[in-house]
Formats: C-alpha cells, sequence, structure tokens
C-alpha cells in the first residue's frame, strides 16, 4: 500500500534543511563556509590533515574544495589570513605608544586584550601545528610581532628609563628576546590549556598584571647594561645627563625627574 505523503512540509522547507554541498549557496558564500571548516579541521588535526575529510565535513566534493583553492598550500594561506592577519588589531599598537598613560597600565591593558586573541583553540593549535609542520605561518607571524608589537615595547622601555633611543643606540639582540620573554609567557597559558589541557588559573587578567609589573620590575638594570655596552659609554638622557636614581642606585619605576 502506497505511503501517504506528509502533508505541511513544502519542498522549500526540506530543501532549507539539506546539507551545504546541496544548496546553491553565493560563492563567496560557500567560500566562507569552506574556509570556517578548514580553520577547525587544522586546529584539530593538523596540517597533515587529509583534504578529501575536510571536504567531507564540508559537506562539498573533494573536486569542489579546489576549484575555491587551487591546492592545499593556498588553502593554507588563508587560514593564516583569517586566523593571524584577520584578527590583528591595529588598536594594540597605539596603546603601546599611547604615552599619556605610564608605561606599565599600557603594557598590562596591551597584554589582556592580545590574550583575549591569541588565547583561543585555534590561534594556539594552528601556531603550534605551523612549527610542526615546518610551515612558515609561525615565521611570518613573530616577524609581525617583532616590528609592530616587541620592538616599540623596547622603545618604549628606553625611553621610560631615560637611556638613548634607538636611533642614538640601536637596539639589542638581548632586549627584543626579554620582551618575547613575557610575549611568551603570556602565550604559555594558551598552550596550558588547548595543547596539555591542563586548567589555566581563573584570574588571568590579574596574572597578566603581575608578569609585567615582575617584567618591569626587574629589567632596568640589565637594559641599562645592554645600552651601555652597545654604546661603549655610560647611559646617558636626551639632555645629556645621567638617569636619575634614587636609594639604592635605582630609579623606580613611573618615578620622573621634577
Amino acid at each position: 500500500m502506497p505511503t501517504e505523503p506528509r502533508r505541511g512540509r513544502s519542498v522549500r522547507a526540506e530543501s532549507a534543511d539539506a546539507p551545504t554541498a546541496k544548496r546553491r549557496l553565493p560563492r563567496l558564500e560557500r567560500e566562507r563556509h569552506i574556509l570556517q571548516e578548514a580553520v577547525r579541521f587544522f586546529a584539530e588535526v593538523g596540517f597533515g590533515g587529509d583534504t578529501r575529510e575536510l571536504a567531507r565535513r564540508a559537506d562539498v566534493t573533494h573536486a569542489l574544495l579546489f576549484r575555491y583553492f587551487a591546492n592545499k598550500e593556498a588553502l593554507i594561506e588563508r587560514v593564516y589570513q583569517e586566523v593571524y592577519l584577520g584578527r590583528w588589531n591595529p588598536y594594540w599598537e597605539i596603546l603601546i605608544q599611547d604615552r599619556a598613560l605610564p608605561l606599565r597600565e599600557r603594557m598590562t591593558r596591551f597584554y589582556r586584550l592580545y590574550a583575549q586573541t591569541i588565547l583561543s583553540y585555534e590561534w594556539v593549535r594552528l601556531f603550534m601545528f605551523a612549527g610542526l609542520k615546518g610551515a612558515d605561518i609561525h615565521r611570518r607571524f613573530f616577524d609581525l610581532v617583532t616590528e609592530r608589537i616587541v620592538r616599540p615595547i623596547c622603545r618604549e622601555i628606553r625611553l621610560e628609563f631615560r637611556l638613548p633611543d634607538q636611533d642614538t643606540v640601536p637596539l639589542t639582540g638581548t632586549e627584543i628576546e626579554l620582551v618575547w620573554g613575557l610575549n611568551s609567557r603570556v602565550f604559555y597559558f594558551g598552550v596550558r590549556k588547548y595543547i596539555y589541557d591542563m586548567p589555566v588559573p581563573d584570574n588571568l587578567e590579574q596574572l597578566i598584571e603581575a608578569e609585567v609589573t615582575i617584567f618591569l620590575e626587574g629589567v632596568r638594570g640589565t637594559v641599562e647594561s645592554l645600552v651601555k655596552h652597545a654604546s661603549g659609554r655610560r647611559p646617558r638622557t636626551a639632555a645629556g645627563r645621567a638617569p636619575k636614581t634614587v636609594g639604592n642606585g635605582r630609579r623606580t619605576i613611573g618615578s620622573r625627574r621634577r
């Protein structure tokens, strides 16, 4: 006996529930869908993941996947642009150089905002997988952060301690590495959570503030010594005077000459 057709449900409604590949999507919308699936897929399994499995998860054919992306390398490049360049916040760079605020406050605010972006499942895992695969994603992002974040912080530290600027005495490699160390300390919270599957403290913002404070209170003598060695003379202020000291010969962070 023939089965009676279901009533009250149009063909249009049924097609709306069909898999993505079964519906006609605008080209840009379908490309966006595949890209989002690729971000999730590679973050889960790494860049060695099979593109046929990716196509299955995205509900498209393998052939259709490569109509939108010339090859796997082109797809990985788009993932890099989506996750790393697409989530870059230009305000970070402005904040670091906003001298209306004390350096400690600028750095604390920056690292709190930065952590909101980089301490995510996709960001951390893709970055680690890129390093393991030998892809240049991590190298390119290191270069970006060095030029737009690390070197500017180094310059602001010189100014804070009244040391010669980089035009007078170029930044040393060690100064750059010291700031990278602080940057890596913040990133490590994400590694603990998304690589090692270990808990991260709830008071992350408080911990970031403490990391910045410890860094600034401990870095002064080292930077002074580095600049002195690089310049071959005692560091001088822009006005030609040695930095003011108090008590045990070390100027406190944030103090200013009156």
